[in-house]
């Protein structure tokens, strides 16, 4: 008997068997087909989204810490009321400002734009900031550029919300590209954050990419949590509301408790440890995501339900909103909500030279050329888009095994030699100074020089002026070798008109398992 022809039609066989179970996601992926059109009105809705939403939650913000806004509280959204907030009070708007400057530059400098001309952009720029981004600003003018303006050991304010509420031009320019979005996230989160304060820009700019290709919202918040770190605290978080959630999925209050309950505690954010208030991403990120799965797709409701979480209750309904338009694109926004809307649209956000009328195109234009970019065609009615699979970006985390304790409040004159108590001593493993300078003179700049255990550690240098101080921090140290220290803080410039307050120093234990 010939044999051979019959090992060929085995073989053959085989390799037809092992074809048909080859992996699809191993293989070229089809590219998606989308009008130009559509793909205008989704940017179109995520920036039309988050403005609204930071308006309708504007008047609430932080005026709740650590409570929930009662039902019985109207949350109101009168006439011209994005119209009032551009007027009267346009840092209200720092979310969407924020993602401007990063646009405009990549408009000017392609997608290959620095982290230094971000970094330079912002830091300079005319605009108030707080919390991680200001100390970032701090960083930067001091001579600290990126990566290290936003690492935990220079920046106290490392786990702040400030990436998660200007990452959504990320994932505007990444449609259905989350990867591309973690990417920029990389190059422009690390300016002001890291580790879970990182996590959230990197989950919101998933969360908008997934938003142009999936519909319906557990599936984006899952597709987003996709590119965290299984063993990081921001996974842990969002995956115990996502549990919550579908064990009961019409009470989210249920799940604001329980997450209170096991997540409310700040470890970084000098100001609000030992606080009623959290500005922390993992707490502000969890909020957003009660807003889109509890909220089931209504635009209103999913707006309201981030907002009576409380906090920062302007830019949690703010990002909920953004995704969630982009998902339904902005010509189905409901129309009570645009009137508003229409009045601004051609106005130039303060500090900037951009409307939303210009970011619409702008943000589109970035979006075509990062499709390309990333395996994509542009053809003149359509683009095909490369859809990507999430995948986890790095591990990183700060704070981690610290518990704060208060070691002393209330020091005016902090290192004036006839200012009373100047030296602390404490045991534990790290200690930060949550405090202020006030003098007259904004050109004046305090030098304070902090000794620990007999050693000269650094001299911290503070102005007054708003644009240039560092964000409510005097002194941080996270590096200490566990036991009894001794510091000791020292004015090198006094003057009779300038006085340093410590409003809180806190002292860090390690973790007791």
């Amino acid at each position: 008997m010939n044999t051979f022809p019959l090992f060929h039609r085995r073989v053959g066989v085989v390799i037809f068997a092992l074809l048909l179970s080859y992996p699809l996601h191993l293989a070229a992926r089809p590219l998606l087909t989308m009008s130009r059109d559509v793909l205008l009105d989704k940017i179109k809705g995520g920036w039309a989204g988050q403005t609204i939403g930071c308006a309708y939650g504007g008047p609430t913000e932080f005026c709740y810490r650590g409570v929930m806004i009662p039902d019985d509280t109207e949350i109101k959204y009168p006439e011209h009321h994005l119209q009032f907030h551009y007027d009267r009070f346009p840092g209200l708007f720092d979310d969407v400002y924020m993602d401007l400057t990063f646009v405009k530059v990549f408009c000017e400098e392609g997608l290959d734009a620095s982290a230094e001309s971000m970094a330079k952009a912002f830091a300079y720029a005319p605009y108030p900031l707080w919390h991680a981004n200001q100390q970032a600003r701090y960083n930067i003018i001091q001579g600290i550029m990126p990566p290290q303006s936003g690492y935990w050991k220079n920046n106290p304010h490392a786990d702040c919300i400030d990436y998660q509420i200007e990452s959504d031009f990320a994932g505007l320019m990444s449609p259905g590209m989350p990867n591309a979005a973690s990417k920029i996230s990389d190059k422009v989160g690390h300016l002001m954050n890291y580790g879970d304060g990182w996590y959230g820009g990197v989950f919101m700019g998933a969360m908008y990419a997934a938003a142009f290709v999936e519909n319906d919202v557990l599936a984006i918040v899952e597709q987003g949590l996709k590119t965290i770190p299984t063993k990081s605290k921001f996974h842990k978080c969002i995956s115990d509301v996502i549990r919550w959630y579908k064990e009961e999925p019409t009470n989210w209050k249920r799940t604001w408790t329980l997450y209170n309950e096991k997540y409310s505690e700040d470890t970084g954010c000098p100001e609000l440890i030992l606080a009623p208030g959290n500005i922390d991403a993992t707490m502000n990120s969890a909020y957003v995501v009660m807003g889109l799965l509890f909220g089931s797709g209504d635009f209103g409701k999913t707006m309201e339900i981030s907002t009576r979480c409380g906090q920062d209750s302007d830019c949690n309904p703010s990002s909920a909103a953004g995704i969630l338009a982009t998902m339904m694109g902005y010509s189905n926004i409901p129309e009570k909500w645009m009137p508003n809307l229409r009045e601004v649209e051609g106005r130039n956000f303060s500090y900037t030279t951009m409307s939303l009328n210009d970011v619409y195109q702008k943000g589109f234009e970035l979006a075509l050329k990062n499709i390309e970019r990333n395996g994509g065609k542009v053809l003149d009615d359509k683009v095909l888009i490369k859809v990507q699979k999430p995948k986890t970006v790095r591990l990183e985390q700060g704070f981690t095994n610290m518990t704060p304790k208060l070691l002393a409040e209330g020091i005016d004159r902090l290192g004036n030699p006839d200012s009373g108590q100047n030296v602390y001593e404490f045991e534990g493993i790290g200690i930060t100074i949550y405090g202020n300078i006030s003098c007259p003179d904004k050109d004046y700049e305090a030098q304070l020089e902090v000794t620990v255990d007999g050693k000269k550690d650094k001299v911290m240098k503070f102005t007054s002026d708003f644009h240039n101080r560092t964000a409510d921090c005097l002194y941080w140290n996270y590096d200490l070798k566990d036991g009894k220290h001794r510091i000791e803080f020292r004015l090198l410039n006094p003057r009779e008109d300038a006085s340093i307050k410590a409003h809180r120093i806190i002292r860090y234990e390690r973790m007791k398992e």
